[in-house]
This record gives C-alpha cells, structure tokens and sequence, in this order.
C-alpha cells in the first residue's frame, strides 16, 4: 500500500512524464517543492516497491505497475478537480483543496464521485439548474 507521500511522488513522475517524456529528480523536487535528497530517498522506497526502476546518475523509469497506478492517481486528481468545479468551489482555491482531501478518500468514494461528475457533464442543463438552486440559496 502506497503512502499519500509516496502517492504523490507517482503522480507527479507519471505526469512529468506525461508532459515531458521524463522525470528527473530535479525536476521532481521543484513539482513538490521538496529538496532533491528527499526526492532520492523516495524514489528509492518506490524502486524497492517496484513502482519505478531507479538507477543512480541515469534517472528512473516507471514500471507497468507505477505507470498503471499514475494514471489512476492522475484520473482521480483531475476527477475531484471537476467535481469541485460542477459544486461552484472558488478558482484560485480547487488545487489546493484537492490536495488536501485527494488522499483521504476511499476509491469507492472516488468512483462515487464519478457518476456524479458523469451525471452533470451529461447533460449541461443539469449544472445549470444546480447553479440556480445555489444562487437562490445564497440570496436568502
């Protein structure tokens, strides 16, 4: 079982790599705002769990289980995002709200979260109503 640190270290390697083709530790800790060394040690910890293969002085590559696992991590980042955004969260403060709750949800929630994202893109209507409903609940 990865740790929220260890998960968002795989993010954030899946997504570099998404973005760039490769993640190296610089560009690693500048993602996470961490100090390279601590960006070694836990590629380190996700080499022995064989979610990257790491090679000193060559960079590190994501398996096919670290690769899945990023992407899953990837979905439910950008998922929660959009959720925030269909329930009217202010702009400037999504990121940073999904930071701070991405982890502590269970996958079923997650998937719960889904449907309910799937229900409103759906049918554009649906999210035009919900505004409604809240604009009329903030005007009382």
């Amino acid at each position: 079982m990865a740790t929220p640190s260890m998960e968002d270290y795989i993010e954030t390697i899946y997504l570099l790599k998404e973005q760039k083709g490769y993640a190296r530790v610089s560009d690693i800790a500048e993602h996470l705002d961490v100090l390279p060394s601590s960006v070694t040690k836990m590629v380190k910890k996700l080499d022995e769990r064989e979610y990257v293969v790491y090679e000193k002085y060559r960079g590190l590559v994501l398996t096919d289980k670290g690769r899945k696992f990023g992407e899953k991590l990837l979905y439910r980042h950008k998922l929660l995002e959009d959720f925030l955004h269909i329930i009217g969260a202010e702009e400037d403060s999504i990121y940073e709200e999904v930071e701070g709750i991405e982890h502590h949800l269970k996958w079923d929630t997650i998937i719960r979260i889904g449907d309910l994202v799937e229900y409103f893109e759906a049918d554009p209507q649906r999210l035009n109503d919900l505004q409604e409903i809240k604009k009329k609940n903030e005007d009382r």
